[in-house]
Formats: structure tokens, C-alpha cells, sequence
């Protein structure tokens, strides 16, 4: 067998040394491939994928490590090879444009360009013979009617740069509670009210979209989305996407009962996600809720985290040739480990007609929470939580002797960040301080290991891999995302700790987005550097996704930030930002859920609770059996200049409520400060 090695042995992303010993001659991104492109007239194929995608496995296997396949890819075309988790710009750019060709996206991603990077041509998944013909194809129109190819780019090109176009805001009255009215009843037309969440396949858990809806259901007191958010979240908890051995979530459910998942875990669902069931133990005090936080939680610790405190970015779909194989049992699999628990398992855990999968093996999923099974089957809850604590023991001991999934072993600043919010939404509610000094540690290493010189944020970093190429090292100049989300865990670990640095370190990254990030002229911000080098388009990400788009968790940190800091520019930014986005929020419900978080804020009283003196975060930690939707914490235990905590620091703890700059009469008790919260 003849063994090869392409550029791609040189980097450090996972997934592009999975490329690197293709037979096709791939290049990194970067002016080198563009250079021999020009040089030899040759199209440019850009292929964007992330290690943890099975359709990118699957493509890679029968067109990329095919001899012949390869040879008409090196010999027609200079073809590069992007991990969109790496390069979110060059995948944003790309995708835009394929969407636009096509009317629909995903990953593996392969577009063509001309030398010059503008896009001709572009799908998703081709199989080997398809390929094939593609790339003839191609090759033979850009050599023999070159004009036509490039009349087509110019005209995609324009395309691409419109989408990246931002409406100004309409002037008119404030946003307010009638925009996000018409937005929750365009969004009762698209929802599941017997399995939760959308009425469509396949279900993405999108933990916005339901922390938005929670603080809604809560400040309008509407029991119908809470009872929506409620099915939704146990649904999802009790169901196969949640991986109920080792704990944590798969991408997404591929039928419409949360059963069959694809079996990739991705970090940022899984952060999101303890946040989303962080808010709702508080909101509706259910025991699942608590055991799901803690379970996804202890799959992180176990599976994806490094020794100094980082966080990995996804574990693979796919082991031994086969999607899920690491996660579903046969009977007699389970037979044979369990034991004597194995009817007990087969109940619990729907070893039946429910929980059959594909070949014979089941997905172990539940019907019930563990409340309600005990009362069915006559045993204590205390009993029943010994016996499947020992059956899950058993099965993952089993479990770990298998072939692992592939694990993507670097850590992005904007997923870290992620993580760090998380597990301050999980110290907030069940105060364990091993779960704050998780948050302080990642932070730490983010500002020691990804903060550039130049204030700066790098985008990842990556630990020495032996045989895996450079790490131990941060690399690529932070993105939008990467400043926004540390914007906000820094917020998040400021108002449980009450440490004042994390608001200076947050204030200093948004102070370093402004500059490099900001457009004056329509009050977003790129998602790329100033400091970059440009692509064809420069992009600005708008419409919330499976992770909020950048400019709305930039337009809540800033509104945040004005808050805490009493920043009358910072606030100016942010409420010019929700008003050009506001008359979107009916017609794309799921995709402005982050903007409407923003909203709420706005349209309903927000409380600043101000707790001062030396038992602060004592009483702080009182607030953590009470959800409140609209609120921010700050305090101190010594005299502080944040305007809201200047001059309020008095001999015996003391909690004040404040709504728009007004302060009620300080009061001592959470009770009582609870009493005057609207």
C-alpha cells in the first residue's frame, strides 16, 4: 500500500491531520495554495469539514483516499483542505455561498473558486463517481469558456457580500413586549407539544432557543410555554440523545422522539446545555434536572478535559467503521456484562421494542423520570438509585474496553468560554465549589495562554500531541465569538464571585473588539479582525444558531457591561444593535432567540441586585432556589467605585434592588429583598 504525506502533516487541527495522508495533495489555507493556483490557472477547491462529522469521514474514505479520485483532483485543481471549527470565517464565507448555489448547506463543505478565491461552484457530500464527473466538469468549463466562469463568480461574489449586509435600524418606537408577542406566536406554529421542541426533523437541543422561552414563560406568567419548555428538557434528558451510561448530549436526535441521536458530542452543546438545565432546576426544582447537570458534567471532567484545566472540542460519531457503535448494546452484550441486573436494566432502560435501533442493538433511553418508575415498580427511590448508580458503573466499565471515538483535542477561546458560563450557572444553583474553581481555572488559562500581546485573543490552544505535530501553543487570531462569549463568562464568574478583575478583563475585551471589530456605519460588528487578512467577503454573523451568533451575545455583554459600569456608550451600541435586528424576530423565531434574551432585558423590569458588606456572597449564594429571569448580581465585602456599589457599603450585609438606576430601601434578607424584586 502506498503511504502518503500531503502539507497537512505540519498542522495541529485533528482533522486536518486525519488529510494528511491522503493521496490528494492537500494545502492548509493560506496564500501558498492561492500563489500555485494563479501560477497555474487552476481552479481551487476549498473542502471544510471538523474531525468529529461522519459525512466527512464518509467522503474522505471514498473519494479522498481513492488513488484515482486523488490523481484528478492534484492534476486539475489546487485543493485545500479548511476544519471549520479552526477557520469560522473561511466556513462562513464558503457556506454562504454554496447555500446560495444550492438552497441548502452542511458539512463536508466543497466549494470551488477561482484563483482569486471568489466562489464558481460548491456543494456537500458528493460520492466517488459524482465526484468525479464534478471535477471533469469544472476543469473543462473554466479551461475552455473561462469568461463564462468568471461572469458567474462575479455575480456570486455579489451575493456572498450582500448576505453580510446589515439593515439599519428603522427609526420609531422602542422594542418592546409586542415584538417578542408576535415573535412567541409565530414561533406556537412551529413547535411539538407531545415529544417537545420543533416540529420537524432532525430535533438540534438549540439551548437558547429554551432559555430564551423559559424567561419568557416566567416574566409573563404563560403556562402554556412553560409547560413546553418543561416536555422539551425532559424529553431531551430521558431520551437517547442524552447519553444515559457516561452522561453529556449527542449533536442532535435524527427522529422526532429524541431516541436515535448522531452520536457526536460537541463542547458547546454540552456547556450550553448545563447552563439551559442550570435555569431550569432553578425555575422548576426537578431532581432530573439536577442529576442531567451533574451526569454532563462528569462526562466533561472524564472525556474532555485536559490536565491543565482546558476543555477539548468534540468526540467522534463513529467507531469501528460504524456511527454509534461506542454507545448501543445488543441483548446479549447486555446479558453478559449485567448479569442479574440485567431485567432490571431491560426495564429501565427500554431493552424492548422502544429502544431497538438498527443490526440488533438498542439505544438505552428512558420513559419515565426516576420518581415515577420507582412508584411504578414498588421499589424506594433510595434502592433504585443504588442499583442503576451500579448497572451504569458496570456498563461504562464495559463501555471504556471498546474502541473509543476520536477525540479533537484542541481547545477554542469562544467554546471555553462556553464551559466557563456553564459551570458558573451550575455553581449558581447547586454550590459546589468544585464547579467554581472549574470556571476560575479555565478562565485563568484562557487569559494566560490565549491573550495576545496586543490585548487580543487568540482563537485556540493545543497541547503537545506526540506524532501529532506542533502544540502546546495558542494560534490564529481570535474571532468575534471568542471575545463575546469571554465577555460574558467573565460577567457570569464576576456576579457569583464578586471579584472585580474579571469585569476590568471583560471591559478590556470589549474596548479590543471595538477597535478591530466594530462598524461604525452599521453599529454590528465583522466577524473578523481589522488585523486579518481579507477574504472575499468579510463576514457579520447575525441570526442565532446551535451557538449564539456572535453580535447578539456582543450586544448583551455590552448591554451588560453599561450596566455594571454605568457606560452610557456601551448601552448606546447595544440598543442600536436589538433595534436593527427587531423586526426580524417574527419571521425567523429560533434563529433571534439570543436577540430576544436581549429584549426581555428591555421590556420587563431588570433588577440589579446589589449585596454589599462582608457577608455578600453568603447572601448571594441565598438567591440560588429562585430563579429570576431579568436580573444581574454585584456586590462587594470592601468599598467598591462600580457606580451602583460607590458609597453603599455599610457595617452589616445589605442587599439593594435597583431598577433603572432607582434603589429601593436597602434591606438585610433575601426574603425581603426577594419582596421587592418586580
Amino acid at each position: 500500500m502506498t503511504t502518503h504525506t500531503n502539507r497537512l502533516v505540519h498542522e495541529s487541527s485533528p482533522y486536518l491531520l486525519q488529510h494528511a495522508h491522503n493521496p490528494v495533495d492537500w494545502y492548509p489555507w493560506g496564500e501558498e495554495a492561492f500563489a500555485k493556483a494563479r501560477a497555474e490557472n487552476k481552479l481551487v477547491l476549498v473542502s471544510v469539514g471538523y474531525s468529529s462529522c461522519h459525512w466527512c469521514h464518509v467522503m474522505e474514505r471514498e473519494c479522498f483516499e481513492n488513488e484515482a479520485v486523488a490523481q484528478v483532483m492534484n492534476e486539475r485543481f489546487v485543493c485545500i483542505k479548511v476544519d471549520r471549527e479552526e477557520r469560522p470565517d473561511v466556513d462562513n464565507v464558503y457556506m454562504t455561498a454554496v447555500q446560495l448555489m444550492t438552497q441548502r448547506g452542511g458539512w463536508p463543505l466543497n466549494c470551488f473558486t477561482l484563483p482569486d478565491g471568489r466562489p464558481v461552484y460548491g456543494g456537500t457530500y458528493f460520492p466517488a463517481p459524482q465526484w468525479i464527473q464534478v471535477l471533469n466538469q469544472l476543469a473543462d468549463t473554466y479551461a475552455n469558456d473561462p469568461e463564462r466562469t468568471m461572469e458567474y463568480a462575479t455575480q456570486l461574489h455579489r451575493g456572498v457580500v450582500a448576505q453580510s449586509l446589515v439593515r439599519s435600524s428603522v427609526d420609531g418606537d422602542d422594542p418592546g413586549r409586542e415584538d417578542l408577542r408576535r415573535m412567541v406566536d409565530a414561533w406556537s406554529k412551529q413547535i411539538d407539544n407531545v415529544d417537545g421542541g420543533p416540529d420537524k426533523v432532525p430535533k438540534f437541543p438549540m439551548p437558547n432557543n429554551y432559555q430564551f422561552l423559559l424567561r419568557y414563560a416566567w416574566l409573563t406568567n404563560d403556562p402554556a410555554w412553560k409547560r413546553h419548555v418543561e416536555l422539551t428538557l425532559d424529553k431531551m434528558a430521558l431520551g437517547g440523545i442524552f447519553d444515559q451510561v457516561g452522561g453529556g448530549f449527542a449533536r442532535y436526535s435524527t427522529d422526532g422522539i429524541w431516541k436515535a441521536p448522531h452520536f457526536e458530542k460537541m463542547l458547546y452543546d454540552n456547556a450550553q446545555l448545563v447552563s439551559l438545565y442550570s435555569q431550569a432546576y432553578q425555575a422548576f426544582g426537578k431532581p432530573l434536572y439536577k442529576a442531567t447537570i451533574e451526569r454532563t458534567l462528569a462526562f466533561i471532567e472524564r472525556e474532555m478535559a485536559s490536565a491543565e484545566g482546558a476543555f477539548y472540542s468534540a468526540l467522534d460519531a463513529d467507531t469501528e467503521g460504524e456511527e454509534g457503535r461506542f454507545y448501543v448494546w445488543t441483548e446479549d452484550e447486555l446479558q453478559t456484562t449485567l448479569g442479574d441486573d440485567f431485567d432490571f436494566a431491560a426495564k429501565y432502560y427500554n431493552v424492548n421494542s422502544r429502544g431497538l435501533w438498527e443490526h440488533g442493538r438498542y439505544i438505552l433511553l428512558r420513559q419515565h423520570d426516576d420518581a415515577t418508575f420507582a412508584a411504578q415498580n414498588g421499589i424506594a427511590q433510595e434502592e433504585l438509585a443504588k442499583r442503576v448508580e451500579r448497572i451504569n458503573a458496570t456498563l461504562l466499565a464495559a463501555r471504556e474496553q471498546r474502541e473509543r471515538p476520536g477525540l479533537d483535542d484542541k481547545s477554542l477561546t469562544s467554546w471555553n468560554a462556553l464551559m466557563v458560563q456553564a459551570y458558573c450557572d451550575a455553581y449558581e444553583v447547586l454550590g459546589d465549589e468544585k464547579q467554581l474553581a472549574k470556571a476560575v481555572r479555565a478562565m485563568e488559562l484562557i487569559l494566560a495562554k490565549c491573550k495576545r500581546t496586543n490585548g487580543g485573543l487568540w482563537h485556540l490552544y493545543k497541547l503537545q500531541t506526540p506524532g501529532q505535530g506542533p502544540g502546546g501553543k495558542a494560534s490564529i487570531n481570535g474571532y468575534l465569538e471568542d471575545y463575546c462569549f469571554t465577555i460574558e463568562a467573565l460577567i457570569a464568574l464576576y456576579s457569583i464571585t464578586f471579584e472585580e478583575r474579571w469585569l476590568h478583563e471583560a471591559r478590556a475585551l470589549a474596548e479590543h473588539a471595538i477597535r478591530h471589530f466594530h462598524d461604525e456605519e452599521t453599529g454590528m460588528f465583522h466577524f473578523t479582525s481589522d488585523l486579518d487578512p481579507a477574504l472575499i467577503a468579510r463576514p457579520t454573523e447575525l441570526h442565532d444558531n446551535v451557538i449564539p451568533a456572535s453580535n447578539s451575545s456582543m450586544a448583551k455583554g455590552l448591554f451588560l457591561l453599561g450596566q455594571l459600569f454605568d457606560d452610557e456608550r456601551y448601552q448606546a451600541m447595544s440598543d442600536r444593535m436589538l433595534r436593527a435586528m427587531t423586526a426580524q424576530f417574527p419571521t425567523y423565531p429560533t434563529g433571534h432567540s439570543n436577540w430576544a434574551q436581549l429584549l426581555l432585558m428591555h421590556a420587563f423590569p431588570f433588577n440589579e441586585i446589589a449585596i454589599t458588606g462582608p457577608e455578600a456572597r453568603t447572601l448571594r449564594r441565598g438567591f440560588a432556589s429562585h430563579f429570576l429571569p431579568n436580573r444581574l448580581f454585584l456586590g462587594c465585602t470592601t468599598p467598591s467605585e462600580l457606580p451602583l456599589l460607590k458609597d453603599k457599603t455599610l457595617p452589616a450585609s445589605t442587599i439593594f434592588v435597583c431598577v433603572e438606576k432607582a434603589c429601593q430601601l436597602p434591606v438585610t434578607t433575601v426574603d425581603a429583598a426577594l419582596n421587592l424584586i418586580e
